[in-house]
């Protein structure tokens, strides 16, 4: 049972190890987030840090509607990331979980 545990153990901190390198991965993983009309366009890191936007001329004349176009294609960016983000991470975490019964659903 020790040398089981000690194998767990050791299985855990390489997982960890794996979690931590594809943190840093998803920072070379750029995702880009159009407006349904492409007058904005944003690029994001798949660890949510937003990279670059750009901004067509014809939406600098009105402010209120720059804003708007800017939340929405913002909000639809940082989703898009999260989904990337979490299956990554999951598949990551689910790889190196050790077999125990009934963890399975967890990872679903």
């Amino acid at each position: 049972m020790f040398g089981d545990m000690m194998g767990m153990m050791g299985k855990l901190k390489e997982t960890q190890q794996k979690v931590e390198e594809t943190k840093k991965r998803m920072n070379t993983i750029l995702l880009t987030e159009k407006s349904s009309d492409d007058l904005l366009e944003v690029t994001i890191t798949a660890n949510r840090e937003i990279k670059k936007i750009k901004i067509s001329d014809s939406l600098l004349t009105d402010k209120d509607q720059l804003e708007d176009y800017l939340i929405i294609t913002l909000n639809k960016a940082i989703e898009q990331a999260t989904r990337v983000n979490e299956a990554e991470l999951a598949a990551v975490a689910k790889e190196g979980m050790p077999n125990i019964p009934g963890m399975d659903s967890f990872f679903k």
